[in-house]
Formats: C-alpha cells, sequence, structure tokens
C-alpha cells in the first residue's frame, strides 16, 4: 500500500511541475481553497493551533486566517513540485531578493562549521536550492514514509553537489562531524523531536517541545548559526531569501536558554507571515505532564 501512496503522490509531483509556475500556484492554491471548504483533519489540525497560538482572533479573522493558510500550503506543495523537478537554476530565478547574503559569506569564510536554522515557514524547497549554490552543506530531513518519495527528495535535494542526512542515528552523526570538520548544514528546527531529544520551551507562549540538536551543535560558539527563510513575495511572483544572526543566547551552555532564543526567533518570522507556516503540522502533539492533548 504505502509503494502504491509513493507512486500516485510523484506522479502528482510531476504533474505539478509540467505546469507554468504561476498556473502550479493557482492550482495548488485551489487544492487548498478545497481543504479549506470540506472537512479534513489539516483543516481541523490548523484550526486548533491557530486558536491556541494567536487567541487575539475573533471568530471570523480565524476562520479566514485557517483558509488562507490551507491556500498558501497548497502553493507551496506546488513550488516544491516544480522545485524538485526543474533544473536548479529554473527554480533559482525564482529569487527575487536576499537580505543578509554577506553574512553567509562572512561565516562559510570564517573556517568553523556553519549550521543554518530555518522552518516550515515560506518554501524550504527553493531554499535548499539557494542554500547549496552558496556552498555544499549536509541537509537533515525527516524522511517520508513513502520509499518512493523519499528517493526522490533524496535524488532532487542533491542536484547541487550537496549531501542529506536523513533524522536517524546515522544522519545525526554524519550532521555532527559535517560540523566538527568547519563544513556546513542546514537544519529545519521546529518538528517536534522525541521527549529525550527535546525540552519545553515557550512558542507563541505556549510549552512547546523543541529540539535540543542545534543549540548543542553549537554549544560556547564552537559553531556558526544562522536563520534562514524564504518567503512568498506578497504577489505570488518569487521569492524574497532572508539571512540572520543568531541571537547570542542561542550560544548559552543553559540548554533551555539557548532552545527558548531559537524558539523565539523562529516565533518572530511566523507572526511576520503567518499564513506561510505549515500549521497543519502537529507541532504541539506532546504536552507536558498534565496537559490535554490538542489533537
Amino acid at each position: 500500500m504505502e509503494r502504491l501512496k509513493g507512486a500516485v503522490i510523484v506522479g502528482f509531483l510531476k504533474l505539478f511541475s509540467l505546469l507554468p509556475f504561476g498556473w502550479a500556484q493557482r492550482l495548488g492554491a485551489g487544492v487548498g481553497w478545497l481543504m479549506w471548504k470540506l472537512p479534513n483533519r489539516s483543516r481541523e489540525v490548523a484550526r486548533i493551533n491557530l486558536s491556541h497560538c494567536l487567541p487575539e482572533l475573533s471568530a471570523d479573522e480565524l476562520r479566514l486566517l485557517v483558509g488562507k493558510t490551507l491556500m498558501d500550503t497548497g502553493r507551496s506543495v506546488a513550488e516544491s513540485a516544480c522545485a524538485w523537478m526543474w533544473p536548479p537554476a529554473k527554480t533559482l530565478a525564482l529569487i527575487k531578493e536576499v537580505e543578509g547574503e554577506h553574512l553567509l559569506h562572512d561565516a562559510l569564510a570564517t573556517g568553523k562549521g556553519l549550521v543554518c536554522i530555518t522552518s516550515h515557514l515560506g518554501n524550504w524547497e527553493v531554499l535548499n536550492h539557494y542554500y547549496c549554490s552558496q556552498c555544499s552543506p549536509v541537509i537533515f530531513y525527516r524522511p517520508p514514509k513513502q520509499k518512493a518519495v523519499d528517493d526522490l527528495l533524496k535524488r532532487q535535494r542533491t542536484q547541487l553537489g550537496n549531501k542529506v542526512a536523513a533524522s536517524t542515528r546515522e544522519g545525526i552523526i554524519s550532521v555532527m562531524r559535517e560540523v566538527r570538520k568547519g563544513g556546513a548544514v542546514g537544519i529545519p528546527a521546529d518538528p517536534e523531536p522525541a521527549l529525550k531529544s527535546g525540552v519545553f520551551v515557550p512558542f507563541f507562549g505556549i510549552p512547546a517541545l523543541t529540539s535540543k540538536f542545534v543549540p548543542n551543535l553549537v554549544k560556547g560558539g564552537q559553531a556558526k548559526a544562522l536563520f534562514l527563510h524564504c518567503i512568498r513575495l506578497p504577489d505570488n511572483s518569487g521569492f524574497k531569501v532572508i539571512l540572520e544572526e543568531a541571537p547570542e543566547a542561542l550560544y548559552s551552555d543553559d540548554e533551555v536558554e539557548a532552545v527558548a532564543a531559537m524558539s523565539e526567533t523562529i516565533e518572530r518570522y511566523v507572526r511576520a507571515w503567518p499564513s506561510q507556516y505549515m500549521w497543519t503540522m502537529k507541532r504541539f502533539k506532546k504536552r507536558p505532564p498534565g496537559d490535554k492533548k490538542w489533537y
């Protein structure tokens, strides 16, 4: 069954990539609109997350933001299909602006290990092409269940000569080794980790289990950390890449302080572009002892 699912998913991704970029975006947004209008689990997860994280919204504002979020999620899927299937140069041409690019060049010039941190905001597949066009990092990722999809991602995410590392013991070791030898890595910091691998820190004022992996890699300044995000432009014509220095607190020996600083930075970006965040992710699945489950 998983093999069939994988084949169907890959087939749909290939169909999206055959369309002109604007049409792919529109089709993706249309799928998101249907998800907003028809009962489904993704819509409910987005509603639950947004109602907790942005309690100041009225019922109408919440409903509209859920709809906009699902439409942007649909756009992200369509854009990602294009990024996976197209030649990298075609995807890179969609990046219209880069803010803070000198920070990446300066960090690479130090010869120290570099950890670039991102989240499920905007389009991380387009961001992957940008980052890999600047250096040859190891990209850390959580593999999908379907082998056909995982094979596709591993192949397409390494088109520019970089490597990928799945979120397994072997993958974690390879990322640590790359940083220690002065290489560059890219890590999405917002997926919920196993209990033993994270700590509860505020995200939108709510305790959220957050990974300790990045702070442990850069603790005490043993490696450099930057935040990278790729935001969809308001007219949907392309993207803006934003690079930012990590706050000093992220390098702290205090594990909770460091993880909280990372979470706070990601929250600031999500607040600026709320509909572009993947609110359909069960970000708050694990709760502190005594807390009621959300999903």
